[in-house]
């Protein structure tokens, strides 16, 4: 089975998106901008979360994800409250993630499916099949099939890694990922974690770019594109549909940073700089770090925009005015 390839075809509509996210990613030169907003990087990680988990039907908000991240009391379901710990853990080590190695690939499904999966970190030993909803979009290969077509996928990969452009290997794997469905459960999870691992060894930005948010917009067409896929037996449609969903994504963080870039004034800049992630801060602290003694000033050019641009959280939301307020940094 060395032989194994992916059946696939390079369109004029893949080599067009080639070309076109290549471009934006030069063009966005992301790495240094994403670099320095930390804010934007959290947000967009908490989204990436937030939409990979949704995906797969777990009810918690986007608010209640970042709580549960930030290490808050979360009202909700025990198994979807550990799936977010268990996701953002994964998310956190992304860069250590080896994406050719069947090794790491098992290793990080132990971290994302840790304490709600029986079989975490193994491959499954029953039969599985794809769902939309209660909607079965396909079943896939039987249990015993499975290491040897996760062994042909991986050898591919890496024999051809040098020969086919990351963006559409990447694409290729989830594809062919979610066809073989190794795992007894996180299959979606883990085929949309390493599409980004395989693109953030290519392009370190990709590691801050949340594609799991775009695929959850477009989440019909997304299962609708393996559906059509698996009728046809190539992965095509799905290379182009993801092609045009990370080609989408770029333009709204494109759009993302220059509104950050405006609206971002010396002031907020300068607070900022001042504060430490999730440590709570009274505001006589902050004026005390800023070297402020106006407490007016401070309220209206540097506290109040803050909040509004979600920067910064008040610890009582309900009462602004409270004398045990602090203020905390997203």
């Amino acid at each position: 089975m060395g032989d194994y390839k992916p059946p696939f075809t390079i369109t004029n509509k893949i080599l067009a998106y080639v070309s076109s996210i290549s471009e934006k990613v030069g063009r966005l030169s992301a790495v240094s901008n994403l670099e320095s907003k930390p804010h934007l990087r959290r947000n967009n990680r908490i989204k990436s979360i937030h939409s990979s988990l949704k995906i797969e039907a777990n009810s918690l908000s986007l608010g209640q994800v970042r709580d549960v991240i930030s290490g808050k009391t979360v009202l909700g379901e025990k198994k979807e409250i550990q799936e977010v710990k268990n996701a953002y853990a994964a998310y956190e080590k992304l860069s250590e993630i080896e994406p050719y190695s069947i090794k790491s690939l098992k290793l990080f499904h132990g971290i994302m499916t840790k304490y709600v999966v029986e079989e975490s970190g193994d491959f499954r030993k029953g039969e599985e099949g794809v769902f939309n909803g209660d909607e079965c979009i396909f079943m896939a290969p039987p249990a015993q099939f499975v290491s040897q077509l996760i062994k042909d996928l991986f050898d591919w990969m890496k024999k051809e890694k040098s020969n086919v452009h990351p963006l559409i290997l990447s694409s290729i794997f989830h594809y062919e990922f979610v066809f073989i469905h190794p795992f007894a459960d996180g299959n979606g999870r883990m085929a949309r974690l390493w599409h980004t691992a395989i693109l953030t060894e290519w392009k370190p930005v990709f590691e801050y770019i949340p594609i799991e948010s775009q695929i959850e917009k477009f989440q019909n067409e997304y299962y609708d594109a393996i559906a059509k896929c698996h009728v046809v037996g190539s992965s095509t449609i799905f290379i182009e549909f993801m092609l045009s969903q990370i080609d989408n994504i770029l333009d709204d963080i494109s759009v993302q940073i220059s509104e950050d870039n405006e609206q971002l004034s010396e002031y907020i800049k300068r607070l900022l700089e001042v504060m430490e992630y999730d440590i709570p801060y009274t505001s006589s602290t902050l004026m005390g770090k800023l070297g402020l003694k106006s407490k007016e000033g401070f309220r209206r050019n540097y506290l109040r925009p803050a909040i509004d641009m979600n920067l910064i959280r008040m610890t009582i939301p309900d009462k602004p005015n409270s004398r045990n307020q602090r203020y905390v940094k997203e």
